[in-house]
């Protein structure tokens, strides 16, 4: 009879080992359940920044395109340095230098002179300012790293980038208008289809679309 209730009685106690066992398991499944939510909560925060990566960045401001861009004198930089002329219908020279290359545009001999003198004109003095704006944002980005800035000189370097910016646009936008000069009204309609800007005919009736202003394309396309 005692053996029997000795058996009874480790039963019941290893029942109950077992009980506490899958309670503490239950816990600890809802604990790991609640701090996935957390988590994945976190990641998706309200404030969660478009410029993840960019951190990383030596001048935080530009873009390694951006960085090449300025280094070659090329027009890319900041999304576009030439667009309102570009756009407009005023040609760029190293685009028609590209398509003479290549067979699709014809120039004559006196105008590729031209064009490859404007262009290496423009091309040198981009460079320079190019090299300038970068030296001049890597001072801003060197005073908050450094937790030097102050007012004035953010104030300083700010204005110094700005003002070589506005230079370097009017580098690019004043060799687009030259090249008003250079090419024949035919030459431009030629290498506004080239580019995609028109589907061609009469220039007069088909003004390109987007941002082009319908004005000032007819008037380089000389237009009644």
């Amino acid at each position: 009879m005692q053996h029997l209730q000795r058996l009874v009685f480790l039963v019941l106690v290893a029942a109950i080992l077992m009980l506490t066992a899958c309670s503490s398991e239950d816990i600890q499944a809802t604990q790991t359940t609640s701090s996935t939510v957390e988590t994945t909560e976190a990641s998706s925060s309200s404030i969660e920044s478009p410029y993840q990566g960019q951190e990383t960045r030596k001048i935080k401001a530009l873009s390694q395109d951006d960085i090449d861009g300025l280094l070659n004198g090329s027009g890319t930089p900041f999304g576009g340095l030439a667009k309102p002329a570009e756009l407009n219908g005023y040609p760029g020279p190293r685009h028609v230098l590209d398509a003479v290359e290549s067979g699709e545009f014809q120039v004559t001999s006196e105008q590729l002179v031209q064009i490859e003198s404007l262009y290496e004109e423009m091309r040198s003095n981009a460079i320079k300012l190019g090299k300038a704006i970068i030296e001049a944002e890597e001072a801003i980005d060197t005073g908050f790293s450094s937790s030097a800035v102050t007012e004035n000189s953010l104030q300083q370097n700010i204005a110094a980038s700005v003002e070589l910016y506005g230079q370097l646009r009017v580098v690019h936008l004043n060799t687009h208008l030259s090249m008003i000069d250079i090419l024949h009204p035919e030459q431009v309609i030629q290498y506004n289809i080239l580019r995609g800007y028109s589907s061609g005919g009469d220039p007069c009736t088909n003004v390109p679309t987007g941002d082009h202003d319908a004005a000032m394309w007819q008037q380089h396309n000389n237009c009644p």
